[in-house]
């Protein structure tokens, strides 16, 4: 009898500790998941022209995507994200202009038929792209936020950090006039203001 209750014990026990073993973790059904919509996504441009730094907006009409991820957020698809605008779709309304930035700017630079750059975002809202131009591939610290299902990016971008002086000279000869402002002047400033804003879609 004893032997009957030291072996009941004993089953017990097992069945007891087997229904306390973790259940495998299950996805959740509401998990949802973000990729780059890059057919709405927009890259646009300011830059200076002038002594009193009269601005000429453009945008950029193609952009492309060499390596992105499916993630849990927005901002999450961002990092780590691989691109290549070509020059050649660079659009400010003046397709003069638009000539001479592609032939006597991008031009006057080393292997830059495409822009090239890869994201990596943190989680203050602030991030860098490296970006690759004239050759040389440098650090552009951008700020965004997050609205819904798009990120809005701001950056500042200083053109001698690539060392394109040489370039924005070449520009500001074939723009000469177009750049004096009026204390007769001829100027091309080196800062560019970007902006993009980002479009995600929710995978289903």
């Amino acid at each position: 009898m004893k032997k009957v209750l030291f072996y009941s014990l004993i089953l017990l026990f097992i069945i007891v500790a087997s229904c306390k073993k973790e259940k495998p973790i299950e996805k959740k059904l509401d998990e949802k998941s973000y990729s780059i919509d890059v057919n709405n996504s927009v890259v646009d441009w300011t830059a200076y022209k002038t002594t009193g730094k009269l601005p000429v907006k453009g945008v950029f009409t193609e952009v492309k995507i060499n390596k992105s991820a499916v993630a849990s957020s927005p901002i999450e698809v961002l990092n780590g994200l691989e691109f290549e605008i070509p020059v050649a779709s660079i659009y400010s309304k003046d397709t003069i202009r638009d000539g001479k930035l592609t032939a006597s700017f991008f031009g006057a630079m080393k292997n830059t038929l495409k822009l090239k750059g890869t994201f990596h975002t943190e989680e203050n809202g602030k991030g860098k792209i490296s970006l690759t131009m004239n050759g040389l591939t440098k650090d552009l610290p951008f700020t965004y936020e997050v609205y819904a299902k798009n990120i809005d990016i701001n950056a500042t971008m200083n053109l001698d950090n690539w060392q394109t002086q040489a370039a924005i000279e070449a520009l500001n000869v074939v723009c000469n006039d177009l750049h004096k402002g009026a204390d007769g002047i001829s100027k091309t400033w080196s800062d560019v203001a970007i902006h993009a804003q980002i479009k995600t879609v929710l995978e289903k």
